[in-house]
């Protein structure tokens, strides 16, 4: 594997893990206002990036890498309304998308056509993630400043469950 992408791809393990604090940080604000629909979508998007984090890391190994874990930093955004998360949310997906697409240029580049087909799934990952953060921003602003649209929101995210990366290496 081309030196350049493999050390994006150990990058990326660090920018997954950072990605899974900064929606642990988010489901920590809403628990704080009671919103626990909100406080459990936050939950699974912090498990689906440690996962992601994994993903990285076992697709490394499996190519006879070594794999360097970096600190984790704190996340630093604030919040200060119940949609300040969902708009941060869907800027950082945006940079994840940002950070997807140049590992999989570079592997472009090199002909590395392992990891791009690897990437695939994560490119699909991507349009998804920020399809669904658009649409908790829009549903936010059409339904949410009523308190009876909020409630009802809440208890739709409530009610989201985990379910594992199905990304076979």
């Amino acid at each position: 594997m081309n030196d350049k992408v493999a050390a994006l791809l150990n990058e990326q393990i660090n920018k997954e893990f950072y990605s899974a604090y900064l929606y642990l940080d988010m489901a920590i604000y809403y628990d704080k206002l009671d919103l626990d629909g909100y406080s459990n979508y936050y939950m699974i998007q912090a498990q689906e990036e440690r996962d992601h984090a994994l993903l990285f890391m076992k697709y490394l190994q499996n190519n006879g890498l070594d794999v360097s874990l970096d600190a984790i930093a704190k996340p630093d955004k604030s919040f200060e309304s119940v949609l300040d998360p969902l708009l941060i949310a869907a800027e950082h997906e945006r940079y994840v998308t940002e950070l997807i697409n140049n590992i999989y240029h570079e592997a472009h580049q090199a002909k590395d056509y392992r990891t791009m087909k690897f990437l695939d799934w994560f490119v699909d990952e991507q349009m998804e993630e920020e399809d669904n953060a658009d649409s908790m921003i829009n549903r936010y602003k059409l339904f949410g400043q009523d308190p009876k649209g909020l409630y009802l929101l809440d208890q739709e995210y409530a009610a989201r469950v985990y379910t594992a990366p199905s990304l076979t290496l």
